[in-house]
C-alpha cells in the first residue's frame, strides 16, 4: 500500500498530477479541492488510495488525510465508484460534503453530476453516523486560546440542547471570519442567533 508520495511535480491539471519522487513519476487522479490546495506548488505530498479492477488500477491523491477519509466514505456506498468520488469532491469541499451529510440535505448531492436523488438518500443514510463520529474529533487549526473559548461554547450550546454538529458548524463559520478576538459569552450568544434562525 501506497500511504502517500513526497515530490517535486512534473505535470499537473484540475484532474490529474505527477509527481517525481526518487526518480519515479506517480500519476494520480486529484479533485479540485485537491488541485486548489496544491497549485502554487512545486514540491507536494499527497496522501494517496489505490483502486484496484480486475484489469486496471488507478492512484488517487489527496490534499489532507480529511478528503481522503471522506473519499474512502464516499466509495464504500453503493452506486458511488472513484469517479464519482472524484466529482463530489471536485464539486463541493470535504467540509461541506460533511455538512450536507450531517444537515441531510439530498438536493446539494444530487446537484452533482453522476448522483441521482435515490444515490443522494443513500449516501446520507449510509455515512451520516460515520461523519457525525469525524466530527465530534475533529481537530481545528484555532490557536489554543481559541480553541479553549470554542470547547466552553460548544459544550455549552449542546447543554443547551443544540445539535452538536449543528452547533459546531455555526461557531467554526464565527470564527473563520474577520480577526475578530471572540469571547465564550460573545461566541454563544451570536451562535443562538444563528442557531435559531434570527
Amino acid at each position: 500500500m501506497i500511504a502517500y508520495i513526497k515530490g517535486i511535480v512534473t505535470f499537473k491539471s484540475p484532474t490529474f498530477i505527477v509527481i517525481e519522487a526518487s526518480n519515479v513519476g506517480y500519476g494520480a487522479n486529484i479533485s479540485l479541492y485537491t488541485y486548489s490546495q496544491i497549485e502554487n506548488k512545486e514540491k507536494v505530498t499527497l496522501y494517496t488510495y489505490v483502486h484496484y479492477k480486475e484489469d486496471s488500477q488507478n492512484l488517487y491523491g489527496f490534499a489532507d488525510l480529511e478528503e481522503r477519509k471522506l473519499f474512502k466514505h464516499l466509495i464504500s456506498v453503493s452506486g458511488v465508484g472513484p469517479s464519482t468520488g472524484q466529482v463530489v469532491l471536485s464539486s463541493l469541499t470535504p467540509d461541506q460534503v460533511s455538512q450536507a451529510i450531517l444537515s441531510e440535505d439530498e438536493r446539494i448531492f444530487s446537484s452533482v453530476k453522476g448522483i441521482g436523488p435515490k444515490t443522494a438518500k443513500r449516501i446520507i443514510l449510509d455515512l451520516k453516523d460515520k461523519i457525525s463520529k469525524i466530527s465530534s474529533t475533529k481537530v481545528l487549526t484555532f490557536s489554543g486560546k481559541d480553541n479553549t473559548s470554542r470547547e466552553e461554547a460548544l459544550s455549552a450550546l449542546v447543554a443547551l440542547g443544540f445539535n452538536r454538529s449543528q452547533a459546531q458548524k455555526s461557531i467554526n463559520d464565527l470564527m473563520k471570519t474577520g480577526d475578530q478576538d471572540w469571547k465564550v459569552e460573545d461566541l454563544i450568544k451570536e451562535s443562538l442567533r444563528v442557531l435559531s434562525g434570527n
